[in-house]
């Protein structure tokens, strides 16, 4: 296969919280990526803002070091790297003052057809701070685009504010809710398989499929996040924004066009239809010690936290497609793999002609999100050799490393594509602000009952799947979780 590298257009891209941990990390080497590949052009300026006073140099000094820790193979290329720092600079900017506005301003080319884009790199706490300072000081017009990281809010209350908030500076176009998990390959080859094939469509409801589970596992602890993530949990933190959005794309109607509020439009319905959660159906767990790693209360220093590291449940979508057909979704920190994967369960044959020896087989079709992208399909057939008819499941596999060869390792980083996609004004994989509120919505009765019921999670142990009553969960309505595994 040969890939095609589109060059975007020109662009100045200020990065608020340009010394942090996620421009370090992500932000930072993907762009170096996207500028060796070819995509990031000449005419495009990276500008880092934060509080820290230090000059151009200093700060290249610091993404220089950032991409040789987080950049890959592709940092060894010291030519590529010294060109592209030639692309960067550095602005020191108080977001709740009025320092380094006009030095930033000065900073930003007037250039025609330029495009102006800002990354809020930073705590929720400074978004609309951010928006208000941009449009005070004559930094946006019609065309400029804002970048903001979750968390979005805290609840429904606290994202409609923040949304009428950045309404006041910013035409909904203009701003990208971004979530890297909408940026993930096998993510969009989710919806590749989906509508650009006949095979899987027409049997995508359910009358064929008889459950579909949604797992994000983590070999981590909360460990420095301790004390955001006590305030958060697992439901905030992952459930509402993250399994959230699979949740919409594997479920969703097919959208009339491949284009960013038709296929939102479609999300969003799927959002509204999801039924309420009983509280019989919600598992909350969080991780113990196993005497090499500190427990949750040690991590979060809350020795009476209520908050968990872990959640599974159970819900329905209200339509003609899925009515009936259970989705079960599951989260935690310190399990036994770091994984993440939609499995759709097909039903079993409606009758089997091979007697009850030959046991019972389901077609599963396996999307991989991490390690390891790819699908799997798995499809029954004959054990070979003598001896009866003895069945097995075996896969068909897709994993993109074998069947796309050296390319498949050159596979963009999902903050690459998605940074990419705000230069283009492409906003198909961002949220729309109606959808974040309709989230809220639904996420927010869950939380309030288990408050209000003084519920405490489970314990489980560390490098465990997760608390007993999960697997409960499911056995009871005789199935199982698939394995937790790299």
């Amino acid at each position: 296969m040969v890939s095609r590298v589109i060059p975007v257009d020109p662009f100045d891209l200020v990065i608020f919280g340009g010394t942090g941990d996620l421009a370090r990390r992500k932000i930072l080497p993907g762009l170096f990526r996207r500028f060796r590949s070819g995509q990031m052009p000449e005419g495009a300026h990276v500008i880092g803002a934060a509080r820290s006073d230090m000059d151009d140099a200093a700060y290249r000094d610091m993404v220089r070091e950032a991409i040789g820790e987080h950049g890959g193979s592709e940092a060894k290329d010291s030519k590529a790297l010294e060109h592209f720092l030639e692309h960067v600079r550095y602005v020191a900017v108080d977001a709740r003052g009025n320092t380094g506005w006009d030095a930033l301003k000065e900073v930003l080319r007037e250039d025609e057809g330029l495009v102006r884009a800002f990354y809020f790199s930073v705590g929720p706490g400074l978004f609309a701070e951010l928006a208000e300072g941009l449009r005070r000081h004559g930094l946006a017009d019609a065309e400029t685009r804002i970048v903001v990281e979750k968390p979005f809010g805290h609840d429904l209350e606290s994202a409609r504010a923040l949304n009428e908030e950045l309404a006041r500076h910013f035409h909904e176009t203009q701003i990208y809710r971004i979530d890297h998990y909408l940026g993930k390959e096998t993510v969009q080859n989710l919806m590749a398989v989906r509508f650009g094939n006949m095979l899987f469509e027409p049997l995508w409801n359910s009358q064929y499929v008889d459950h579909i589970q949604i797992t994000v596992a983590e070999t981590v602890g909360v460990g420095g996040r301790g004390s955001y993530y006590d305030k958060s949990g697992a439901m905030r933190d992952m459930v509402q924004n993250h399994l959230m959005q699979l949740l919409c794309l594997i479920a969703m109607e097919p959208p009339a066009r491949f284009e960013p509020d038709a296929v939102r439009d479609e999300k969003l319905k799927v959002i509204r239809a999801l039924d309420p959660v009983d509280p019989d159906s919600i598992v909350r767990g969080q991780y113990t010690s196993d005497g090499t790693v500190n427990s949750y209360r040690e991590d979060a220093e809350n020795p009476l936290s209520k908050t968990e590291s872990f959640i599974a449940l159970k819900t329905y979508i209200s339509n003609w497609r899925w009515a009936n057909t259970p989705f079960y979704l599951r989260t935690g920190k310190r399990l036994s793999a770091r994984a993440s994967e939609i499995a759709v369960v097909f039903k079993d044959a409606p009758h089997s002609i091979f007697g009850i020896d030959a046991g019972r087989h389901s077609n599963v079709l396996s999307i991989r999100l991490q390690p390891n992208e790819g699908m799997t399909l798995g499809v029954t057939i004959k054990e070979p050799g003598p001896g009866g008819m003895r069945l097995v499941d075996v896969p068909l596999d897709m994993t993109f490393a074998d069947a796309l060869g050296p390319e498949a390792e050159e596979v963009p980083d999902a903050y690459e594509r998605l940074i990419m996609d705000v230069i283009r004004g492409n906003q198909t994989l961002f949220m729309r602000g109606d959808e974040v509120e309709a989230a809220w919505a639904w996420t927010d009765p869950l939380i309030e009952g288990w408050q209000r019921r003084g519920d405490s999670p489970k314990p489980y142990d560390a490098g465990s799947s997760g608390p007993d009553d999960a697997a409960f969960l499911i056995n009871r309505d005789g199935r199982r979780w698939r394995g937790v595994r790299q």
